[in-house]
């Protein structure tokens, strides 16, 4: 039994701290991602459309075929594209004005034209025309003797380069200069007194460059990386217009043979929003991860 004296007093600021609590506690709820109850929603339906239907069930087992091609076909895009926009990056805060202009005229090219667009050209193009160019210098090397060297270039062929690795070159010219304009970014956020104290240092500027800022900026980035990953996953379908057997041109496959649009489409559907949701989700714990780091 409880007396009245055991009772401890209620502080006079009580009811400021339980408007604080409240206050709060409107935040969570607020901040609560509510729309995940919607993703929830979507895949209870697509799991019990998948069994309890059989012709969505086939889709799936006759569209999951290719999503090894759009997983990979992603990879090597994207890591070429890392390359290519890093070194574009660095072009386009160089000091030299021909490496900045060249860096510049890459990307202004690339982004002012839409990515199927470049698709087609790159992969219908400039393959073909580049292997006319081996070719021709193969026959060059052949007529002086140097036929160890032009012989195999001279018998380069268009079938050379098969149609999935021109849309994984397609895919990186386009997102090497996307990503060029993040490192540019990330390069330009490090303050100039960074550089200025390497320098100090004795270091020279490639490595001040090396050791310095780019860690420092990849940090910052990241996050941004992450999105465009998320982001060429979902732009990977464009290589179907090339009939690379990824996700989206299976289904197509299987919509034109049987004429079940609802099914493969729905399906197709699933499985992108699916991989996008779970790379978001990834994103953001990096994101989250790297913020807390930054203020320890």
């Amino acid at each position: 039994m409880t007396h009245s004296s055991d009772i401890e007093p209620i502080p006079p600021d009580a009811p400021l701290a339980a408007k604080v609590h409240k206050r709060s506690l409107q935040e969570r709820i607020d901040e609560f991602p509510w729309w995940m109850g919607g993703v929830f929603v979507i895949a209870v339906g697509a799991f019990y459309l998948v069994t309890t239907q059989a012709s969505f069930g086939e889709a799936l087992n006759f569209i999951r075929i290719g999503i090894g091609i759009t997983i990979t076909t992603t990879l090597y895009a994207y890591s070429i594209a890392l390359v290519l926009g890093l070194i574009a990056g660095l072009g386009r805060i160089s000091r030299n004005v021909v490496i900045r202009n060249l860096a510049t005229l890459y990307i202004e090219l690339v982004r002012g034209i839409p990515i199927l667009v470049l698709i087609f050209y790159i992969a219908l193009v400039a393959v073909p025309d580049s292997l006319g160019i081996f070719k021709t210098l193969g026959a060059w090397l052949d007529s002086i003797g140097l036929d160890f060297i032009g012989g195999p270039l001279a018998s380069i062929n268009n079938d050379a380069i098969p149609l999935n690795v021109r849309a994984i070159i397609a895919l990186s010219v386009t997102y090497g200069a996307f990503l060029a304009e993040i490192f540019r970014a990330g390069i330009q956020s490090i303050g100039q007194g960074q550089m200025e104290a390497a320098r100090s240092l004795g270091m020279s500027y490639a490595q001040a460059m090396r050791y310095v800022i780019l860690p420092q900026a990849i940090r910052n980035v990241l996050p941004a990386l992450g999105n465009d990953f998320v982001a060429m996953v979902k732009d990977s379908s464009l290589v179907s217009v090339l009939a690379v057997r990824d996700i989206t041109q299976v289904a197509r496959l299987y919509a034109g043979r049987t004429f079940r649009f609802r099914e493969a489409y729905t399906i197709l559907a699933i499985l992108y929003l699916g991989m996008t949701l779970i790379l978001s989700v990834l994103v953001r714990v990096l994101e989250r991860r790297l913020h807390g780091n930054s203020r320890k």
